[in-house]
């Protein structure tokens, strides 16, 4: 992929389908690094399919058989140094504490470092086509933080207002927008 945010957006699909409830997207950034980490409630994967999970042949996939997002995700990372990780505990095993977390450290200074890309427009599409999920998304950096949590702005909407009104995704866009004009 072209873009970082396109294998966040892969990854949280993931978590979309897996019946998440809320899903956490988090970017920690230095000068050096950059660690993306996707973690959601979602019913998790099975050990077994979790020790295949970055074969881009292990799917869930009905109409394919092959996966190619944490592939993808993995190799980008480990092409800059860095390396992913994925861990999760199954709904069967762990009833009340479940769900999945992908985490990948990329070195920013490496040659085959992927752009993040447009971050702004992957929240707005996952808000979108999931808006009575909780999106937490923050991704801090040496000169500061940008943040949204859905559940803010669910609460000053009022339930009533879907998050996937045209207008209210304009809004979310301009106001991430504005946090990352104060940080850079």
């Amino acid at each position: 992929m072209k873009e970082l945010s396109l294998n966040i957006l892969d990854i949280a699909e993931n978590s979309v389908k897996a019946r998440a409830d809320k899903v956490e997207i988090t970017l920690t950034e230095t000068d050096e690094t950059l660690e993306i980490k996707i973690s959601d409630n979602g019913c998790g994967m099975k050990p077994d399919f979790l020790a295949e999970v970055t074969d881009p042949f292990t799917t869930t996939r009905t109409t394919r058989k092959v996966g190619l997002g944490i592939p993808l995700f993995k190799m980008a990372s480990e092409q800059t140094g860095g390396a992913l990780t994925v861990t999760s505990k199954h709904e069967d095993e762990y009833p009340e504490d479940h769900g999945t977390v992908t985490a990948a450290l990329f070195y920013k200074n490496h040659l085959d470092f992927t752009p993040l890309g447009d971050v702004i427009s992957t929240l707005t599409v996952l808000i979108q086509g999931s808006p009575d999920i909780r999106w937490v998304y923050t991704h801090t950096m040496p000169k500061g933080t940008v943040s949204l949590d859905t559940n803010e702005l669910k609460a000053v909407l009022g339930e009533e207002v879907p998050l996937n009104l045209p207008e209210v995704l304009v809004w979310i866009s301009d106001y991430l927008k504005e946090q990352y004009g104060e940080v850079n």
